[in-house]
């Protein structure tokens, strides 16, 4: 059993997955710090000064009763919260992913397209005689023995 959880483990795919999965949680990471430092605070100057990260519903205050001032004192307080903010974030995240992988994926299927392969010469013809397929360096027909 350790040998056939071995031989599953090291095929090749198996590995180019696991590379697959590191590398996508770095980039993950990547993309969420973009979202978080590059994108959304310019977004939200433009819309009034607003924090997506700070933006929330209390659906039940906590053992403090609010309002709250942020997202981070709700919480310290036990409310509950619809933290719709930090849901608009993740979009915008998912969104920056999927055009990077769609990107990635029509290079990638650029690369793979190949030129179709030039049509091979004919190696046989007919003969002129007895319009029987033969080869194309034949000098006579085998079949009906007539010089090509």
């Amino acid at each position: 059993m350790w040998k056939e959880f071995r031989d599953f483990a090291m095929r090749g795919n198996v590995v180019d997955m696991a590379v697959g999965i590191v590398i996508g949680a770095a980039f993950g990471k990547i993309v969420s710090s973009v979202v978080a430092d590059v994108l959304m605070p310019p977004i939200g100057l433009l819309l009034g000064g607003v924090d997506f990260s700070n933006l929330y519903l209390v659906l039940k205050d906590g053992k403090r009763a609010g309002p709250y001032l942020a997202l981070t004192d709700a919480q310290a307080a036990g409310a509950v919260t619809l933290n719709y903010g930090l849901f608009i974030n993740q979009i915008i995240s998912f969104i920056i992913v999927a055009f990077a992988l769609f990107m990635v994926i029509k290079v990638m299927n650029r690369l793979k397209r190949e030129q179709p392969a030039p049509a091979a010469a004919p190696t046989t013809k007919d003969c002129p005689q007895c319009a029987m397929s033969i080869p194309v360096a034949a000098r006579r027909c085998p079949h009906c023995t007539s010089t090509i």
